[in-house]
């Protein structure tokens, strides 16, 4: 146990390292995924077919092949071509590509999951398309899909442990130089078990944070501050002392 621990200190720097490699995989992914599954969202929900048709196709084409395939595709096919992109663009593009495609689904539904009542009042107050999908449809729309989000953004932290085939050297990849110098268990079902975790586990605060933000927006629940409070709100009391009578 002692040899283990003193390893991993001795390890800790290359760890780092690779930690941060995985941190910026998932930022950046998570960025490009989230812009295109609004733009492919919109596109496949949209009634003109000359939107709806290649937003349709690209996100089946995205979704159906591996995440690999597109990584090796990105970086070992391109530059046939003579494109050469760096590893770390090559992940971040394929990550941000396969669950842009997943989450453009998420975006659709959740648009048309808007109650009829709200497309019916923008009808009725003669609002532009743009207009609408920015000021009342969209913002209800997004505190519907943020969950959803949530999950897949962490599906693709997980996706990241891949891009060792492209020579990126990921938290991954020195978990395998770990592994060499103590043993499977203690480099995967420990230190590698604890850092994913912490990664996901922060990933899911900011996306329920920014769910609460939405929700309030909207009127639908309490402010960060009032989440946060240590003191209870007005509305925490009201509610306490109507719970009393």
């Amino acid at each position: 146990m002692l040899d283990n621990i003193e390893a991993t200190i001795d390890a800790w720097p290359l760890l780092a390292q690779g930690l941060w490699i995985t941190i910026q995989l998932t930022v950046y992914g998570s960025i490009l995924s989230i812009v295109l599954a609004i733009i492919l969202g919109l596109m496949a929900g949209a009634r003109n077919k000359a939107l709806a048709i290649p937003g349709r196709i690209i996100i089946e084409f995205f979704r159906g092949t591996s995440l690999v395939v597109q990584l090796f595709f990105l970086f070992f096919v391109f530059p046939q071509f003579g494109i050469e992109l760096p590893g770390m663009l090559v992940g971040t593009l394929a990550l941000g590509l396969n669950y842009g495609a997943y989450s453009a689904e998420v975006v659709r539904g959740s648009i048309e999951s808007v109650a009829s009542g709200q497309w019916e009042a923008t009808t009725a107050l003669s609002m532009s398309s743009f207009h609408r999908m920015r000021r009342v449809i969209f913002p209800q729309a997004w505190a519907l899909m943020i969950p959803s989000l949530a999950s897949l953004l962490v599906h693709l932290l997980k996706g990241t442990a891949i891009v060792n085939i492209i020579l990126l050297q990921d938290f991954t990849f020195h978990l395998d130089q770990l592994k060499r110098t103590t043993d499977t268990f203690w480099a995967y079902a420990g230190v590698g078990l604890v850092g994913y975790f912490i990664l996901a586990l922060v990933l899911t605060l900011g996306m329920n944070a920014l769910e609460a933000r939405a929700k309030h927006r909207l009127g639908r629940g309490p402010s960060l501050r009032e989440i946060f409070s240590p003191t209870p709100t007005d509305k925490d009391a009201l509610s306490t002392a109507g719970g009393g009578i």
